[in-house]
């Protein structure tokens, strides 16, 4: 048996999410099956993600791993790369490096949201990835705002729950820039929850717009609990950009330290 790390970028466009969903169309779906007719499996191999996206959500540095029988590598790239959808890129398939764990051994995902606030939209070739927004928006307020959220807190007021799971991350970035009518949002931690970086845009969206003081940005997160003024911004505009890992020593000590603290 050998661990193999696939590196992947989608469009998230016609996909139900990562996750595979019974008569849904899903990226972990598509990969699993296409790894399962090349190698003739009875049973479908599981793949493993560094991070879960939701329906909409598009990746351009997406790493996941799967544990199959002793294969060739390379000749494995090449026949998933043709049998792999044309929304579906894989950009490398190596053998994992021993303590390698795709969700576990991850020191941080970063992902960036896309807006534009200019009065046409943004341009008709990039709609699917960027979110047109109706309202001059204040990155300077955004920015401020985004200072009230930065470190390690329970953001249970910014994530839908899952049972059993917990809502505490360490946000390290949370940065927006503006380059004519359109505005870029750097976001990166540890981890994520469920639709939490769209729900952390909803509210520097609303703080951009006026509609509140960039501290009140911080009371949400202290509230504990969902706020209804807090929109969860389409999906469309989040793109999944990088996961970084600890060089090959660190691996395993990171992959332990991480399963410890999702279990507390």
């Amino acid at each position: 048996m050998v661990r193999l790390r696939l590196d992947l970028s989608y469009d998230g466009t016609d996909f139900r999410g990562w996750a595979t969903q019974p008569t849904l169309r899903t990226v972990q779906g598509e990969i699993e099956s296409a790894l399962a007719l090349i190698l003739r499996l009875p049973t479908v191999p599981q793949l493993t993600v560094a991070g879960r996206t939701d329906a909409g959500v598009h990746a351009r540095g997406q790493v996941a791993h799967v544990d199959l029988d002793d294969v060739d590598p390379p000749i494995l790239e090449r026949r998933l790369r043709r049998l792999l959808p044309a929304d579906i890129a894989l950009r490398g398939l190596t053998l994992a490096p021993e303590g390698f764990d795709a969700r576990f051994a991850a020191l941080e995902r970063q992902y960036v949201y896309r807006i534009c606030d200019g009065p046409t939209g943004p341009d008709p070739l990039t709609r699917a990835y960027v979110v047109s927004h109706g309202r001059r928006l204040d990155t300077d307020l955004m920015n401020a705002a985004a200072q009230h959220l930065l470190g390690e807190h329970d953001f249970a007021s910014y994530c839908k729950r899952r049972e059993g799971a917990t809502t505490i991350r360490t946000l390290r970035e949370l940065a927006t820039v503006r380059e004519g009518d359109m505005l870029a949002t750097t976001v990166r931690a540890d981890a994520f929850c469920h639709s939490m970086v769209r729900a952390l845009m909803g509210a520097l969206v609303a703080v951009g717009e006026g509609r509140f003081p960039p501290e009140w940005a911080g009371s949400v997160l202290a509230g504990l609990t969902r706020d209804a003024r807090v929109r969860v911004m389409p999906a469309h505009g989040l793109v999944l950009e990088e996961v970084v890992y600890p060089d090959a020593d660190g691996l395993a000590a990171r992959a332990l330290e991480a399963r410890r603290r999702r279990d507390e």
